[in-house]
C-alpha cells in the first residue's frame, strides 16, 4: 500500500494533513484529514462566570473572534433573559459586517483565491497573497490591504479593540457611537460596496471567462448533493445576524426551519475516538457515515449553503449578483427559491456576493441615525439556567450554548462553529477529488495535490474553532505499519 501525505495543508486556519492511502493498482483506497491540535474551551470554561465568555470565547481564534464575541454575547442575553435595546443590535450587526467584509476579503485574496487567481499548477512559492498582487497589480494589492485596514479600523472603534472585540455585554453594548463615527462608518462602508463589485468583477473575468477553470468548477470532482443549511429572515433572505435556521434538502425543498433555541432538537453531534473535530448530523435523517444523498445526515453551512436555502438577498446589488450565479449554473426558480448549486468550488463565488451583501448592509445600518443613540444597554436584574446564541459566521452557522446554575456559574459549554457543521462535507470533499485525480498510472504531480487541497480549501475551514473534546481528555493512539500496510503495534495513552 502507497502512502501520499500532505503535511502540512496550507492557506488555513490551523493544522492539519491529508492522508491518502492508495492500493496496489495505484487507485485511491482511502482519504483521512487529520487535524492534530485541540483547543479545550468547551472544558476548561466550566466554572467561569457567564459574563466573561464573550471575551474568553473570542480568543478561540485570532481570523474570526467577532464571531464567537457576537455569538456568546447573545447567548447571554438569553441566559440574562434581557432584549438589548435597538441601538445595541443596530450598533452590533454595524460591526459584525465591517467583520465579514474583512473575512471575506481575506479568504478571497490570501487563501482561496491564488488557486484561481495565480493558477492551481502554479509554484507554491506563487500561490499565495504577493502571486496575487504580482498577477493582479500593486494598486489592487494596496486596495486589499486597505480594505482590511478600514474595517478593522470600524471594528476598533465599535468594540473596542481591532482584534477580539470586548465591548459585547449582556443587554446590549458598552460604548456609543457619535455621529462623527457614524459618518466615518458611512464612508467606509461605501468603499466597501465599489471592493466588493470590483472583487466580482475579477471573479468574473478570471474564473467564469477562463474555460479551464469554468470546465474545473463544473466538474464532477468537486460535487456533492447534501442538505444545505443557513439563517434567513422572515422573507427567507440571507441574514448573518438574526433570524431562524432553514435547511433545504439536496433537491432544494425546506427540510425544516427552526429557531436557534431549538438546534437540540434538529442536531446530533456524533463523537469518532480519532479526531477532536465532532460530526453533526440532522437527528430526523440520521448518520448514514461519510455519504450524501437525501437518506444521509450530513449538511453543508457555508457561503455556497446560506445562499442554496435564501429566497433572495436582502440588498438590491447583492440581489442582482444572487440571480446572477444561479443563472450561471443554470439552476431554476422553485418556489422555494432556486434549485441548488452543488458544485462546491461555486462557494468562492457565493462568498464574494456575500460580501457585497454585507458592504450593503454595513451602509444601511451606518446611514441610520439610531446607532446615535445613547440608550445601548438594559441592564439584567437576574439570570436563567440556560442561554442559546447563533450568527451566521463567514465559515457557517455558529452556535453557542450555556448552561448556569443558580449563583451563576458556568455549568455547560456546548460550541457547534462553521468548520466543526462542515467536517464531515470537507472529509468527503477531499477523499472525491484524490479519488477523481489519481489513479493507476498516473504521476502525482504537486499540482494535483494542490487540487485535492483546493477540496477543503473552499471551505475556508478554522480548525482552531472546530477542534474540540468530549469529554475533555486527550486520547493518543499511535500505530505502526510496515511497508505493505500491516499492523505491527499499537500504543493507545487513554
Amino acid at each position: 500500500m502507497k502512502r501520499i501525505s500532505i503535511d502540512p495543508i496550507t492557506r488555513l486556519e490551523g493544522h492539519g494533513k491529508i492522508e491518502i492511502f492508495l492500493n496496489g493498482e495505484g487507485d485511491v483506497e482511502n482519504v483521512y484529514f487529520q487535524v492534530p491540535e485541540l483547543r479545550g474551551f468547551e472544558s476548561f470554561c466550566v466554572g467561569r462566570l457567564p459574563e466573561d465568555m464573550p471575551v474568553i470565547t473570542s480568543r478561540i481564534c485570532g481570523v474570526c473572534p467577532e464571531a464567537h464575541h457576537m455569538a456568546s454575547v447573545k447567548a447571554l442575553d438569553e441566559l440574562f433573559g434581557v432584549t438589548p435595546p435597538p441601538a445595541a443590535k443596530k450598533i452590533r450587526e454595524l460591526l459584525y459586517m465591517a467583520f465579514f467584509v474583512t473575512d471575506h476579503t481575506t479568504h478571497f485574496y490570501a487563501l482561496g483565491g491564488p488557486d484561481f487567481i495565480v493558477g492551481p499548477d502554479a509554484p507554491p512559492a506563487e500561490r499565495n497573497i504577493l502571486g496575487v498582487i504580482n498577477k493582479v497589480g500593486l494598486d489592487i494589492g494596496r486596495e486589499v490591504i486597505e480594505t482590511r485596514k478600514r474595517n478593522h479600523h470600524v471594528i476598533q472603534m465599535l468594540g473596542g479593540r481591532g482584534i477580539h472585540p470586548v465591548a459585547g455585554l449582556p443587554g446590549g453594548w458598552s460604548k456609543t457611537v457619535s455621529r462623527e463615527e457614524r459618518s466615518e462608518c458611512e464612508e467606509i462602508a461605501r468603499k466597501n460596496i465599489e471592493f466588493a463589485l470590483f472583487s466580482l468583477k475579477i471573479f468574473d473575468e478570471l474564473v467564469l471567462k477562463n474555460p479551464q477553470y469554468l470546465e474545473l468548477i463544473l466538474s464532477d470532482t468537486y460535487v456533492h448533493k447534501t442538505y444545505s443549511m443557513g439563517t434567513v429572515d422572515e422573507k427567507n433572505r440571507a441574514n448573518f445576524y438574526e433570524g431562524v435556521i432553514r435547511v433545504k434538502d439536496p433537491a432544494g425543498r425546506e427540510f425544516v426551519k427552526y429557531h436557534p433555541r431549538d438546534y437540540l432538537e434538529h442536531i446530533e453531534e456524533r463523537v469518532e475516538p480519532w479526531t477532536y473535530l465532532k460530526f453533526p448530523y440532522l437527528k430526523k435523517v440520521g448518520w448514514k457515515g461519510l455519504k450524501d444523498g437525501m437518506d444521509s445526515g450530513v449538511y453543508c453551512a457555508t457561503p455556497l449553503s446560506r445562499l442554496n436555502v435564501s429566497e433572495a438577498m436582502a440588498t438590491p446589488k447583492a440581489q442582482e449578483h444572487f440571480e446572477k450565479m444561479y443563472e450561471a449554473f443554470g439552476s431554476k426558480r422553485t418556489e422555494d427559491g432556486y434549485e441548488p448549486v452543488h458544485q462546491r468550488l461555486a462557494t468562492h463565488y457565493a462568498r464574494l456576493i456575500e460580501l457585497l451583501y454585507a458592504a450593503e448592509r454595513m451602509l444601511e445600518l451606518a446611514s441610520d441615525e439610531e446607532v446615535t443613540s445613547p440608550n445601548v444597554r438594559k441592564i439584567p436584574e437576574g439570570i436563567g439556567s440556560a442561554g442559546i446564541g447563533s450568527v451566521e459566521a463567514p465559515r457557517g452557522t455558529l452556535t453557542h450554548h450555556y448552561t448556569a446554575d443558580e449563583r451563576g456559574i458556568l455549568t455547560g459549554v456546548n460550541l457547534i462553529v462553521g468548520t466543526t457543521n462542515n467536517h464531515a462535507p470537507i472529509a468527503m470533499s477531499i477523499k472525491r477529488a484524490a479519488e477523481k485525480l489519481i489513479s493507476k498510472g498516473k504521476i502525482v504531480e504537486e499540482g494535483i495535490l494542490n487540487r485535492i487541497e483546493m477540496a477543503f480549501r473552499l471551505y475556508d475551514p478554522c480548525l482552531s474553532c472546530a477542534t474540540h473534546s468530549f469529554p475533555g481528555r486527550m486520547p493518543l493512539s499511535v500505530d505502526i505499519i510496515n511497508h505493505d500496510g500491516a499492523l505491527l503495534r499499537s500504543f493507545t495513552r487513554p
